[in-house]
């Protein structure tokens, strides 16, 4: 038996311990927040925090995150209302949207780790998320008023 902490609530798990996180949270937890995009981290689509570190869900096994603390877009505030998501909405960052939850995510883990990051660090974090639509500067302007406690 597999046992997890998501979104702050104990998760067990009886299956395929090498089941992607990925498929686990979407099919077995019903937190769809979570978007598969490339299947092998190279887009970000599927990003989520463990242990307070950005993590691609799609080649992290469930057996990868026993005993972890993993938060999806759903745990992320309860409302809706963390400084990452305010600054998205005041900003308009989405364009289409696929991939703005492991932006999000990706996003919120830099700001646990660096609260104050410089134009650099938010480029350097932010640079394994990609979006097709193109919206890197809306992106690096929200973190930045993110950065802010917007």
């Amino acid at each position: 038996m597999i046992t997890m902490k998501i979104n702050g609530q104990q998760k067990n798990w009886d299956g395929d311990p090498d089941l992607p996180l990925l498929w686990f949270l979407r099919d077995e937890s019903g937190l769809t927040g979570t978007k598969y995009g490339c299947g092998q981290a190279l887009c970000g689509a599927c990003t989520v925090i463990v242990d307070k570190q950005a993590t691609r869900a799609c080649i992290t096994s469930v057996s990868d995150v026993v005993g972890r603390e993993v938060t999806t877009i759903e745990g992320l505030h309860p409302t809706g209302d963390h400084a990452v998501q305010k600054a998205w909405r005041q900003l308009n960052v989405p364009q289409c949207g696929f991939c703005q939850v492991g932006q999000i995510m990706q996003a919120a883990a830099l700001l646990m780790e660096n609260p104050k990051p410089t134009h650099d660090q938010i480029r350097e974090a932010m640079a394994g998320n990609i979006c097709r639509c193109g919206t890197y500067q809306r992106v690096e302007n929200a973190v930045r008023l993110a950065s802010t406690g917007v």
